[in-house]
């Protein structure tokens, strides 16, 4: 089934399941999971972590696909799996790998009713405005300098479309709220979503649902002032 999992980062495994498990689910029966790990070099033993939190979840078979830094995915290297994965890393890369194929890769989710889920870097290029990083905006700082994924300005580029919101993660564990408040104002709509690590917001059908254990921020720029929503695991997200 056709449905798209954002997942905000983070490890612990009693979150395990409420994050991966609707995903691997939506794949149906034993799916293979393509996914797509961005190599720096340790691409196989990054994509080994993945592959054992998805086989804990779930019956599955992950497939690696790894993407060289600085490279583009080659979207036929996904072949016929019943589902898509992207991982975490490297945010402005994994937008450069993924986004200059992001119609092709929307079209190979559809043609086969795939589920998509992405982990951290993965959730935040699904936008169509992607956050990729960046620890100041206008010179000022609205976030640590740790967080900023390589980039001094706050930046955004174009993602792969798949969902209404600019998406954000490890929130609060990185305080990345602000910059994602920050950007809003260069993103279509002024949507935004931020997500705490272990925590997932899950849509089907249009229609999403937090899980996890921390918090979904549910970000709406109207004029000058922004709607922020907390929203906790079971709440949906319009």
């Amino acid at each position: 089934m056709r449905t798209v999992h954002l997942l905000g980062g983070g490890w612990d495994p009693s979150a395990t399941a409420a994050l991966y498990g609707p995903f691997l689910e939506s794949g149906g029966g034993t799916p293979a999971v393509a996914t797509v790990v961005l190599d720096e070099g340790d691409g196989l033993a990054q994509f080994q972590r993945w592959a054992a939190v998805l086989r804990r979840t779930a019956s599955c078979e992950p497939v690696p696909v790894l993407v060289p830094l600085g490279g583009r995915l080659d979207v036929a290297a996904l072949g016929d799996a019943d589902a898509l994965l992207v991982c975490g890393g490297l945010t402005p890369a994994y937008a450069a790998a993924l986004a200059p194929v992001a119609a092709e890769l929307r079209g190979w989710l559809a043609a086969g009713d795939r589920p998509f889920a992405g982990f951290s870097a993965g959730a935040a290029v699904s936008a169509g405005s992607a956050v990729v990083g960046g620890w100041r905006a206008g010179g000022v700082p609205v976030c640590p300098e740790d967080a900023a994924e390589d980039l001094d300005e706050v930046g955004v580029v174009p993602g792969l479309g798949l969902v209404p919101w600019a998406v954000d993660v490890h929130c609060a564990q990185w305080g990345t709220l602000p910059r994602l408040l920050s950007a809003l104002p260069g993103v279509p709509g002024g949507q935004g979503l931020a997500l705490d690590e272990d925590t997932a917001v899950h849509l089907a059908d249009g229609a999403g649902r937090v899980a996890g254990l921390g918090t979904a921020w549910r970000l709406d720029l109207a004029g000058t002032a922004t709607a922020v929503t907390a929203l906790r695991a079971g709440e949906p997200v319009g």
